[in-house]
């Protein structure tokens, strides 16, 4: 396995891999994010490819100037339980460490236990805050709120 910044012309398929996953909400455009953190400075989407150049998982990672992020870690359900996510997080950590990032943080949505468990293993811990947002284009927190109720 190795691991590089995922190439342009494969956001279609991380973003399919996202979503196989389980990754992807309506109201959070996956393509346009992956693009972003691709074009960024302070951004990138690193890509765990098979020797035959398959994608086996990935993870978003940027620093905010502040702190470390890692987004959108997904691993293929054929490559799961090989270390293809310890090894995309070990990747994401030192990318952050080369940038002077002090610390690291992710989210993990409320019932994925399953990933709790993954970061546990890996010494991640809550860290004892609760994550505010607010859409700043109303038409995406009404699709929210629509996805809310049902």
């Amino acid at each position: 396995m190795r691991i590089t910044d995922l190439e342009r012309d494969r956001v279609p398929e991380a973003v399919a891999l996202w979503h196989d996953c389980g990754l992807t909400r309506p109201w959070n455009d996956a393509e346009a994010d992956a693009r972003r953190a691709l074009a960024g400075p302070a951004s990138t989407v690193l890509a765990a490819l098979a020797p035959e150049g398959a994608l086996l998982g990935t993870a978003m990672v940027g620093h905010d100037g502040h702190r470390g992020w890692v987004y959108y870690l997904a691993v293929a359900p054929g490559a799961r339980r090989r270390g293809t996510g310890r090894a995309l997080m070990a990747a994401a950590e030192q990318w952050l460490r080369r940038r002077g990032a002090p610390k690291v943080q992710l989210m993990v949505r409320d019932g994925n236990e399953q990933a709790h468990g993954f970061y546990a293993a890996l010494g991640y811990t809550d860290q004892e805050t609760t994550v505010l947002g607010r859409f700043l284009d109303p038409a995406l927190q009404r699709l929210k709120e629509r996805q809310r109720t049902r």
